[in-house]
C-alpha cells in the first residue's frame, strides 16, 4: 500500500500496535518479524482482539475481499515510513539524543526542563532503536509542542537511519564511550556511528548542543556546521557530591537527587537546552530538582543501615570506570558490586581485567564480581567472584554490613540488582 494512503488510515485509528498479546482496541496492528516470531501468524488473532487493520508482509496471510489486511513489501520499512510522513507534518523543535553513556537520563532531564514551558512529548522508556523511534513520533500528541527523540545504536549506519527517520532539527551527543564495541568494531567504529548524527544534521541545516570541554566530540564536529556550545565549568560549580549532587548555577544552589559527577555533564545540557529555548532560571532549577532517577539508573535507597546506590541499568567499560571513580571518593566504608559488561566481544576479556585492577588500587572493604567474563580475568586477583547473581546473593546476605555505602553496577543481562 501506498505511504499516503496507509497515512490516511493511521489517521483514523491513531493508535499502532505491535505485540499480539497487547492488542490495543481500534488499533493498527504491525506484524512485525523477529529472530524467533513472525507478526504475520497473529495477525487474524489482532483483529479478533480488536485491532481494525492489520498490516502484513506475507501474502498467504491476508483474507481475500477482508480490507482489513493492508499488505505491503516490509511492514518495519512501512512503519518507519510512516512514522516519517507524520514527522513532516509537525512544525515543532525536535530534538534527537544520542551517546554512549546517559541518554536516558539526559533526555529525561531536558524532558523536565523543557516540559516548563511547552508541551514536551518524549522517548518513553528505552524506545529508542529502530522501531522505538517510530512509535515515539507516531504517539505525539496533536498538541505537543516540543519532541524530544532518544537514539540507541549498537552498529554503524543505525543513527543514520534513525535521523532520516525522525529528521531532527536540532541533536546532541552525551559521550563517546566503549559500549557496544564488538557491534561498533572498536571505539573508531562507535565515534563513526555516533557521529551520523552530527553530519545529518550538517547536511540538513540543523543545530548542534555541544559540551566543548569534551574534546572528543568537538574532534568529530563536519565544517559549517551550526552549533550550540556550552561548558560544564561555567554554567555549574560542584558544592557536594555526597551521596547527591548539590550545585552552584548561576550563584543559585541546586540539590539535585542525581548520584555521580558523571551526570554534572548531563545537567548542564539539560539547563543550556533550557536557557536557549527561553525556560527561566528558577524554572529550570526546580526542573533539575525535582528529577528523581528510576529504573536502576543511579538510585539511592536506604536499607537498615546502609545506603545503596543502584546504577545498575547496564554497563560498559567508560560508564564502569566513570561509576567507580565517582564512588571511590565518597566517604566511610564502601563495597562494590560488579556484574560482567556484555557486548564487548574481542574485547571483553581485556576490559574486565582493566576494572579488575582499577578496583583493587581502591580502599574498598570488599569486592563482589558477578558473571563468567570477571571470573575468568580475575584468576588469582582480589574480590570474591561469582558465575551468577543467585551465588552471589548468598554470600553477599552472610556480611551481614552494616554502616555501609554499596555501589551495584553492570550490564542488564546481569541483573545485579537481585543480590539485595
Amino acid at each position: 500500500m501506498d505511504i499516503e494512503l496507509l497515512y490516511t488510515v493511521w489517521l483514523e485509528a491513531r493508535a499502532i500496535s505491535t505485540d499480539s498479546r497487547k492488542i490495543v482496541v481500534g488499533s493498527i496492528f504491525f506484524a512485525l518479524r523477529g529472530d524467533r516470531f513472525d507478526g504475520n501468524t497473529f495477525a487474524t488473532q489482532a483483529l479478533e482482539l480488536g485491532a481494525s487493520y492489520v498490516v502484513v508482509d506475507d501474502e498467504s496471510v491476508v483474507v481475500a475481499g477482508d480490507r482489513r489486511y493492508i499488505f505491503v513489501e516490509d511492514v518495519l520499512t512501512s512503519l518507519q515510513q510512516l512514522a516519517n510522513k507524520h514527522r513532516s507534518t509537525l512544525s515543532i523543535p525536535v530534538l534527537a539524543l544520542t551517546g554512549s553513556n546517559g541518554k536516558t537520563t539526559t533526555k529525561e532531564l531536558a524532558r523536565n526542563v523543557l516540559s516548563k514551558k511547552f508541551k514536551t512529548h518524549a522517548t518513553e522508556g528505552n524506545l529508542n532503536n529502530h522501531i522505538g523511534v517510530p512509535l515515539t513520533i507516531l504517539s505525539t500528541p496533536d498538541d505537543a509542542q516540543f519532541l524530544i527523540v532518544e537514539m540507541g545504536a549498537n552498529h554503524q549506519g543505525e543513527i543514520d537511519l534513525l535521523c532520516q527517520i525522525a529528521a531532527p532539527n536540532y541533536g546532541m551527543i552525551t559521550n563517546i564511550g566503549k559500549a557496544h564495541l564488538e557491534g561498533f568494531g572498536g571505539v573508531e567504529g562507535i565515534k563513526k556511528g555516533k557521529s551520523e548524527m552530527y553530519r545529518y544534521l550538517a547536511q540538513h541545516g540543523g543545530k548542534i548542543f555541544i559540551n566543548s570541554d569534551d574534546n572528543v566530540l568537538m574532534s568529530l564536529l563536519p565544517e559549517k556546521v551550526k552549533t550550540i556550545q556550552y561548558e560544564v565549568q561555567t554554567l555549574l560549580n560542584l558544592i557536594d557530591a555526597e551521596p547527591t549532587l548539590k550545585l552552584d548555577y548561576r550563584n543559585v544552589q541546586v540539590t539535585t537527587q542525581l548520584y555521580g559527577t558523571y551526570n554534572l555533564p548531563n545537567i548542564a545540557f539539560a539547563i543550556c537546552v533550557g536557557e536557549y529555548f527561553g525556560v527561566e532560571q528558577a524554572e529550570i532549577i526546580e526542573a533539575i530538582s525535582e528529577y528523581t532517577p528510576d529504573n536502576n539508573r543511579s538510585q539511592i535507597l536506604k536499607i537498615d543501615t546502609n545506603i545503596i546506590i543502584k546504577d545498575a541499568y547496564n554497563a560498559n567499560p567508560s560508564s564502569m570506570v566513570l561509576s567507580i571513580e565517582s564512588f571511590s571518593k565518597i566517604l566511610g566504608p564502601k563495597v562494590v558490586v560488579l556484574g560482567d559488561m556484555l557486548e564487548l566481544g574481542e574485547y571483553a576479556p581485556s576490559e574486565h581485567q582493566k576494572i579488575i585492577d582499577l578496583v583493587n588500587d581502591k580502599d574498598f572493604i570488599d569486592v563482589i564480581f558477578i558473571g563468567h567474563q570477571f571470573c575468568s580475568a580475575g584468576m588469582g586477583k582480589r574480590g570474591n567472584y561469582f558465575e551468577n547473581t543467585d551465588h552471589a546473593r548468598l554470600y553477599f546476605h552472610t556480611k551481614n554490613y552494616k554502616n555501609i555505602t554499596i555501589l551495584l553496577k553492570g550490564s542488564r543481562g546481569i541483573s545485579v540488582e537481585k543480590i539485595l
